[in-house]
């Protein structure tokens, strides 16, 4: 009696197929441009694809640069990785923060200006009325 329920779970149970592990893709390799390390306290422009309706209803696109500096970084190179960007207008001096996603499929082009000198990975402090002038690193 006991073989018999043994025989009837091993024709129950199916058969495991293994699965052959494939090797994580970073996403870096499916994007058209090659993203750069980012870091906090780079000033970087961001190429970004916009589409605009014209007074006809025709679809425009162009490109906007967002210029500004990096405040803060997260997820490393991961699929979900995010960047802030702060800039300052010249008119008023009001401040703007954007948050990309890394891989934003809208993103043309990420470019580096300039390198400075940081010793926290956010910049959080920078909100407030931080006054002192970050140094640059030369390269």
């Amino acid at each position: 009696m006991t073989e018999e329920k043994k025989e009837e779970k091993k024709e129950e149970t199916p058969q495991e197929e293994k699965e052959i592990p494939k090797e994580p893709v970073s996403p870096s390799e499916d994007s058209e441009y090659k993203v750069p390390e980012i870091k906090s306290g780079m000033v970087v422009r961001v190429h970004q694809k916009i589409k605009e309706l014209d007074a006809k209803g025709k679809t425009k696109e162009r490109i906007q640069v967002f210029e500004g500096m990096v405040i803060a970084h997260h997820a490393g190179l991961e699929q979900g990785a995010t960047f802030t960007v702060r800039k300052i207008t010249k008119k008023g001096g009001v401040a703007v923060e954007k948050i990309f996603p890394l891989y934003l499929p809208t993103i043309t082009k990420i470019e580096i200006v300039k390198k400075h000198k940081v010793r926290r990975s956010k910049l959080y402090f920078l909100r407030g009325k931080y006054k002192k002038k970050m140094k640059e690193t030369k390269e």
